[in-house]
């Protein structure tokens, strides 16, 4: 029994709302997993960089050591869902790149959130790491979304930045240029708190043997001397950026993707009437790059640019 709902009931109501199976699991510590998810029905053709919707039910049980929730009774036969990007490890266990269009699982890559420093608790991620292989859930059939690589040409050089999670996308975009033969540079630079936090390391490690235009960047900043810790923005500010990339960056060949932390990706706001844009503060990379003749995507009738980003806290 959970929340005082009996066994019988939460039977049901795991075989009328759940519709997929966790096939694999692997946990990088305990705060940290990549977890692939097998729906009941086919996956449904879809983009590298676009998410869908997982989801547990609000009487499943929670993770130890997480902010204590309180769930009004009408809730507690209902799912908590969020959406997630689609992730991938790229390699397969033979080394040769994965075939995304042959899985019949999809691929996450989660952080566990605690607590959230407010009233309302964390719902999702405590429960989602108390799944195990072989656990049932819910995965939205629809996958969609903008964030992807429909604007980029074969020989365009790529770079992503990403903080903690938000690397997810990036893996499966790269996964698609390199399979695709891209010709271009592919940069991949994640920023984590400590370098436990980054859960595809050895994937990154051996793909920059295999593909010499790949190349990935770890940054992180809580380890090691505090005072030479770097954050993505020093990357383009020092120069190292285009140190790595061997040449200036050229907003006419170069496609930059954010996904993460907004403080990171600093979307501005464009004023409709004088079309100036206000960045936020701290600084972030869109303004930096933007002063370098770049352009971000803002959508919503705005012309196409070549900065695109995706904004959540992990």
């Amino acid at each position: 029994m959970a929340f005082n709902l009996p066994v019988e009931q939460i039977e049901e109501l795991r075989n009328t709302k759940y519709n997929a199976t966790v096939v694999e699991l692997k946990k990088a510590h305990s705060d940290l997993m990549i977890v692939r998810v097998k729906p009941d029905k086919a996956i449904r053709p879809h983009r590298a960089g676009q998410y869908t919707l997982l989801g547990l039910g609000y009487w499943e049980g929670r993770y130890p050591g997480c902010q204590e929730e309180s769930i009004p009774e009408e809730e507690l036969t209902k799912l908590a869902r969020r959406a997630y990007s689609l992730s991938s490890s790229i390699l397969g266990p033979d080394g040769s790149y994965i075939k995304a269009e042959e899985n019949d699982w999809n691929e996450f890559y989660i952080v566990l959130v605690r607590e959230t420093g407010r009233e309302i608790a964390p719902a999702l991620t405590p429960r989602l790491f108390n799944l195990e292989v072989g656990s049932r859930l819910f995965m939205g059939e629809k996958i969609t979304g903008h964030y992807n690589l429909s604007h980029v040409k074969p020989d365009d050089d790529v770079i992503f930045f990403s903080t903690g999670t938000g690397e997810a996308p990036h893996n499966y975009m790269a996964l698609e240029m390199l399979r695709n033969n891209h010709q271009g540079q592919i940069i991949s630079a994640c920023c984590v708190r400590m370098g436990k936090d980054l859960g595809y390391l050895d994937v990154h490690d051996v793909l920059m043997k295999k593909a010499p235009n790949y190349k990935y960047i770890q940054l992180t900043t809580r380890e090691g001397d505090p005072s030479k810790k770097r954050y993505l923005q020093d990357l383009v500010r020092s120069g190292e950026l285009e140190s790595i990339l061997g040449s200036k960056l050229n907003p006419a060949k170069t496609h930059i993707y954010l996904c993460g932390n907004p403080a990171m990706i600093g979307a501005p706001f464009k004023h409709l009437e004088t079309g100036v844009r206000t960045y936020p503060q701290p600084e972030g990379i869109i303004e930096l790059l933007e002063s370098r003749g770049f352009n971000a995507d803002l959508g919503h009738g705005h012309a196409p640019g070549n900065i695109h980003f995706e904004e959540y806290w992990s």
